[in-house]
């Protein structure tokens, strides 16, 4: 009767080992993901969609990378126009990982990275141009922002898709002239009518 339960318990044991080890070494990548695999901490490969199979003694995933398009908030900032004027930029950046391993390895934090250099884009771009610019290139400022960004995110395997400006905020003083400015062509325009 002992060795009945001794052999009960071991093949309980065994067959608990087996499905632990079965469990790490399948894996399931959703769509439009991708899983950074490392054997004792250097990368190997990378699992696309799909069922995929590991080592499950040596192998990890180290990373869990989105291939989606993500939207990141670029945070208010100032910035000088060629003009000498002070304003609040704040925008939205899209980005997108090309390659999930330089997303990984070429970067410690790509995101933190891409958001650091379009602040240090915007507020370059803004200052070669005059305020009264900006407002009237948002277009052109977002492309400027854009190929600058990727031509430096490249290393980092993203790539930006796009770029928003989402707020240009004057100084008060700098509104109410353009206020004054407005009401003063109106009536003028008004005047030859």
């Amino acid at each position: 009767m002992e060795f009945l339960s001794f052999g009960l318990v071991s093949s309980a044991a065994i067959a608990i080992i087996l499905i632990v080890m079965l469990t790490k070494a399948v894996k399931f990548v959703p769509q439009n993901r991708a899983f950074v695999v490392e054997r004792f901490g250097k990368y190997i490969r990378t699992l696309e969609a799909g069922l995929n199979f590991l080592n499950p003694f040596f192998d990890r995933v180290a990373y869990n990378r989105t291939l989606k398009e993500q939207a990141f908030d670029v945070p208010s900032q100032a910035a000088i126009t060629r003009d000498n004027i002070s304003l609040i930029v704040d925008g939205v950046l899209y980005l997108k990982v090309l390659d999930p391993v330089k997303a990984s390895y070429g970067v410690d934090d790509y995101v933190y990275a891409v958001t650091q250099l379009a602040q240090t884009t915007m507020r370059s771009e803004i200052g070669k141009i005059e305020l009264d610019k900006t407002f009237e290139e948002r277009e052109a400022l977002n492309n400027n922002i854009v190929s600058q960004i990727n031509e430096a995110a490249g290393p980092w395997g993203v790539m930006v898709l796009r770029y928003e400006i989402k707020d240009i905020e004057p100084p008060r003083t700098v509104l109410d002239a353009m206020e004054r400015q407005m009401k003063a062509e109106r009536e003028k325009r008004a005047s030859i009518l």
